[in-house]
């Protein structure tokens, strides 16, 4: 069972999402908040699995408020949901820790989508995003270190090489490698080396 909290300064939007959720059989609403500080008083109390926040909430916002909770609640995934697809927001939250960040208006299926892959450990960020002054998508979801070694792979460099520039090792590679396919749903070796190639001048 995945147990959520929602998080939102409108209260008939809290319950619409119930509503569209509750004859989920895996997933259930544990809490509820319509602030940023009664959030994170809820994630102390109920330890959910997903919180589901607003970026805009009184007091404390959705960013603030998923600093908070990643620091004292780590095992707690939180997935951004607003009405902003601004890039600045959506960086913020992926900075501040966010795993998902899905947009006010998307669809049940996509709301769904989301909770169960960040629930599973994945990432979700919602396609209808757009991104502004030229900046790409796996900008927003890669660290400063996967971009550096997705240039890597694109210059044709194997993983012991990229280990021997980079000055760390071959297992961190393959790691950052796995992550880098997974955020951006990449099927496999070959294809990471095809994106990787594509992308090789974008950064």
């Amino acid at each position: 069972m995945i147990r959520i909290v929602i998080a939102e300064d409108h209260q008939a939007l809290i319950d619409g999402i119930k509503l569209m959720i509750e004859y989920e059989p895996d997933i259930e609403v544990v809490g509820e908040a319509n602030d940023g500080e009664e959030l994170i008083e809820i994630v102390r109390k109920k330890r959910p699995d997903i919180v589901l926040t607003d970026i805009r909430m009184p007091k404390c916002d959705g960013i603030c408020a998923t600093k908070s909770i990643m620091q004292l609640y780590p095992n707690t995934k939180v997935i951004g949901f607003s009405m902003f697809e601004q890039t600045e927001a959506i960086n913020q939250m992926q900075i501040a820790g966010a795993k998902g960040y899905i947009l006010k208006n998307s669809s049940l299926k996509k709301v769904l989508e989301a909770i169960r892959t960040v629930a599973k450990g994945g990432v979700y960020f919602d396609d209808a995003i757009t991104t502004h002054d030229s900046i790409t998508k796996e900008e927003i979801l890669l660290s400063k270190r996967e971009k550096e070694i997705l240039q890597l792979i694109g210059e044709g460099k194997t993983s012991q090489e990229i280990a021997d520039t980079l000055f760390i090792g071959k297992t961190t590679v393959d790691t950052h490698r796995k992550n880098i396919i997974k955020k951006m749903n990449i099927h496999g070796k070959t294809d990471l080396i095809r994106f990787a190639v594509e992308r090789k001048y974008d950064f």
